[in-house]
């Protein structure tokens, strides 16, 4: 799954030319560089791949919300749409940023449900953040008729879908903005980092600026004597991520292919499983195969079957136990528990009302985790542990005969 399995000779060529120009920071140091810039080179090879105009580089995944929530002019009081099985990331950017975020359902594809985010829209959503979650596409072609219906924009939280495609087209690129993650369990990675791809010249524009510190990036005038169009802040990725994004960029291709092959053949030996059926993926030809997510009748027969499968050292991700990504797992979200002394943002004062998020709010959500359970795909998987997690499956299977 992961991109550091596939570490080798270009990621280290890659550095060493950056560490032969001694300079580390994206800008500036024209003289010392000799005409290295990585991080530029990866924004344009990633848009290029993408097939979008822009593409800014950030330090995270988490920093690509926040930059693009700043872009759209996200503000106290607004609300943004997202859904009840993402990353804590998503919605701690839509805090950050003063917003309330606002939890839609999921159904069997593990992403938004379009008619419930509907269901979700007043006269205060200003974005909405359909997550594409573990590696395959959302019903993005639904979310994007209501998004539309209503003017709403979208940006499309690819974080866990780098290289995913809906009808040919690739994820992050339906909406207004597309944001990506490349921290160390991601399918390419810089161990920290992200991106953020639009087609949009101002949103690129108001990025750019916004993720450094207020710099217009005037081309004819030296670092530190540009103008500012508005406060900023830092969310720069360096030239050794740089580096190692465009090594790693090179390989995804090829990861997903691997990962495809791995999982057609643990699926082949889940299909003969009594009772078992498949995640509802809207478009299966554009999943990058990263994870494969299966149902059991029920809960009790979903724990017993990954009972079954760790006992022959073939465990898979019971998602009702994570604390992590699952909404009713969110016990700071649901306790509004904060460092600041006033109780910010969740006690809002004069800027509107007291915001709370109850654990049983998702009811069709927490239900889809019940019955749900995931094997991680591996880029590297030799034959005999092909061979093992099959016979795994087999001797599972007798838990549901």
């Amino acid at each position: 799954m992961p991109g550091f399995e596939v570490f080798g000779k270009e990621e280290k060529q890659q550095i060493l030319e950056v560490l032969d120009t001694g300079v580390l920071f994206r800008y500036e140091f024209a003289e010392k560089r000799q005409g290295i810039y990585k991080v530029a080179e990866f924004e344009k090879q990633f848009a290029a791949y993408c097939g979008c105009r822009y593409a800014q580089a950030v330090s995270s995944g988490t920093a690509a919300l926040r930059v693009a929530m700043a872009a759209l002019g996200i503000s106290p009081g607004d609300e943004v749409i997202t859904q009840g099985f993402t990353f804590v990331a998503t919605w701690e950017a839509i805090l950050d940023a003063g917003a309330v975020p606002v939890f839609a359902e999921i159904d069997e594809s593990l992403t938004m449900d379009p008619k419930d985010l509907e269901e979700k829209i007043t006269s205060r959503t200003r974005a909405i953040i359909p997550v594409h979650m573990l590696g395959a596409p959302a019903r993005i072609d639904a979310i994007m008729a209501v998004a539309d219906k209503h003017g709403i924009p979208v940006i499309e939280d690819t974080a866990q879908a780098c290289g995913a495609t809906f009808k040919g087209r690739r994820l992050g690129t339906f909406g207004a903005m597309g944001i990506f993650s490349f921290d160390p369990v991601k399918t390419i990675t810089t161990g920290e980092g992200g991106m953020i791809i639009t087609d949009d010249e101002g949103l690129y524009r108001n990025c750019s600026e916004y993720h450094d510190h207020g710099h217009d990036h005037n081309p004819d005038l030296d670092r530190g004597l540009e103008g500012r169009r508005f406060i900023g802040f830092n969310y720069r990725m360096g030239e050794l991520q740089g580096a190692i994004g465009l090594a790693q960029l090179a390989k995804l291709d090829d990861i997903i292919a691997r990962q495809k092959e791995h999982k057609a053949a643990i699926r082949a030996a889940l299909e003969n499983v009594k009772g078992m059926t498949f995640r509802d993926v809207p478009d299966p030809n554009g999943d990058t195969a990263t994870f494969l997510a299966f149902f059991l009748p029920d809960g009790p027969t979903a724990k017993a079957f990954n009972t079954a499968l760790s006992e022959h050292q073939a465990g898979a991700i019971y998602f009702g136990n994570n604390t992590w990504h699952v909404y009713s797992k969110w016990e700071h979200l649901h306790g509004g528990l904060t460092l600041c002394r006033t109780g910010w943002p969740f006690k809002r004062g004069e800027l509107g009302p007291n915001v709370s998020f109850p654990t049983d709010a998702l009811p069709r959500t927490r239900a889809v985790f019940d019955r749900l359970l995931v094997f991680p795909i591996p880029v590297h998987m030799d034959a005999d542990r092909r061979r093992s997690i099959l016979s795994a499956i087999e001797a599972a299977a007798g838990v549901v005969a």
